[in-house]
């Protein structure tokens, strides 16, 4: 009898082992197969001194990528200390003034589907995270080659953003995949690309314009290395934002004169080129390009803006209105690959319209455009200054 029952409890021994064994098989099959439907991306990233930022930006990222590859290219800070407390994956690369080779250098190292970059400065808030989040779920079904995602730079008194434009933030790893430009680097667009309302936000630690690009133009001139039309024009552009005006002007021609150039950058650099003329006293000259500058591209918020302006200062009241007016009904440009800024397509016609009208003796109007001012920027000084003066006008 008691052997009966030792042979019985064997039996609902191994029948109970057997069970737990496929359980657990099963379970392992089901995570595979989970991991396999799910989309892999690799962050990639090229980081130097960055020990003030790169803690920020990793945390706001790292539970929505399944890889992070960081690229070091000699940092004497804490910055790979902050980088292994997100992943082990970090890889030395020797600095050779050549941002595209650095960030090729990171993309070859992710294994995931897609390939994502940011700088140590980006970040990427709680709610455009779930954006991407939703994204990733639906490459699965509806895969592409390049996603264009929105990149914010900048924040005005009320954090509001100043500069946004689309850019190249997402891409399929595959050979195609590949930076050009050894400055402001570039993916030049391929295959199937889709646009996304995703904001990836630009927070600086460092309060100093690096003159890091305007560097790499100079030593490729010294080089002898012949420039594309879109170098000049980022050449061009460093100069000006350095306040080398004489060296912009003589730049921006060149690039002008490029049949190659894009007609936003064109558009870009008249802007650019009529700021520096009037720095040199040749206003008239300035105002002539701006105006000859409309044949690049449907005139922006910008344009518009610059020309308003013109007319602004000359106290020429009716013509700086159309230009302000103009400026609010422009559209804005994002996907055409150029900074928008913003405050050109609101705030800013809205008050000089205000000013305007208001030097023209009709207040009603006046009254109107300083509220429409003080919707965008609530808390303006201007904005609560003008209220005032319309009170005691009443």
């Amino acid at each position: 009898m008691n052997k009966r029952k030792d042979i019985s409890k064997v039996f609902w021994d191994i029948l109970f082992i057997c069970g737990f064994a496929r359980f657990f098989l099963f379970c392992i099959g089901w995570q595979k197969g989970k991991e396999r439907g799910r989309m892999r991306i690799s962050l990639c990233m090229i980081v130097r001194q960055e020990e003030k930022a790169l803690e920020r930006c990793l945390e706001g990222i790292a539970d929505a990528v399944e890889e992070i590859v960081i690229v070091d290219m000699g940092s004497t800070d804490r910055t790979k200390e902050i980088a292994r407390q997100f992943t082990d994956k970090i890889y030395d690369f020797p600095w050779v003034d050549d941002f595209a080779a650095a960030r090729n250098f990171a993309f070859s190292k992710g294994t995931g589907e897609y390939l994502l970059w940011m700088d140590a400065e980006d970040i990427l808030p709680s709610g455009e995270k779930e954006k991407l989040l939703t994204l990733k779920a639906d490459l699965r079904e509806n895969p592409c080659d390049m996603v264009m995602m929105l990149f914010d730079r900048g924040v005005d008194e009320g954090g509001r953003t100043k500069f946004s434009c689309y850019r190249e933030r997402l891409v399929r790893r595959c050979p195609q995949a590949r930076w050009q430009g050894r400055a402001n680097e570039v993916i030049p667009p391929f295959g199937s690309v889709r646009y996304e309302e995703i904001h990836f936000v630009r927070r600086k630690e460092k309060q100093k314009y690096s003159d890091c690009n305007l560097r790499i133009y100079e030593k490729m001139l010294a080089e002898g290395k012949k420039l594309s039309a879109r170098e000049w024009f980022y050449y061009g552009r460093e100069l000006f934002a350095h306040e080398k005006q004489e060296q912009a002007a003589e730049v921006l021609r060149k690039f002008l004169e490029n049949p190659e150039g894009g007609a936003e950058n064109k558009s870009e650099a008249v802007r650019m080129l009529a700021h520096c003329l009037q720095v040199a006293g040749k206003e008239e000259e300035g105002i002539s390009l701006l105006l000859a500058g409309l044949q690049f591209a449907p005139p922006t918020g910008e344009h518009c803006c610059e020309i308003g302006e013109y007319f602004y200062e000359k106290g020429r009241w009716e013509q700086a209105i159309f230009w302000y007016e103009n400026a609010l009904h422009a559209e804005r440009r994002t996907e055409q690959g150029a900074f928008v800024q913003e405050e050109c397509y609101g705030f800013l016609p809205c008050i000089r319209l205000c000013v305007c009208y208001g030097r023209l003796g009709e207040w009603e109007m006046a009254r109107m455009y300083n509220e429409m001012a003080g919707v965008f920027r609530p808390e303006d000084a201007s904005v609560r200054q003008n209220r005032e003066y319309f009170a005691k006008r009443a």
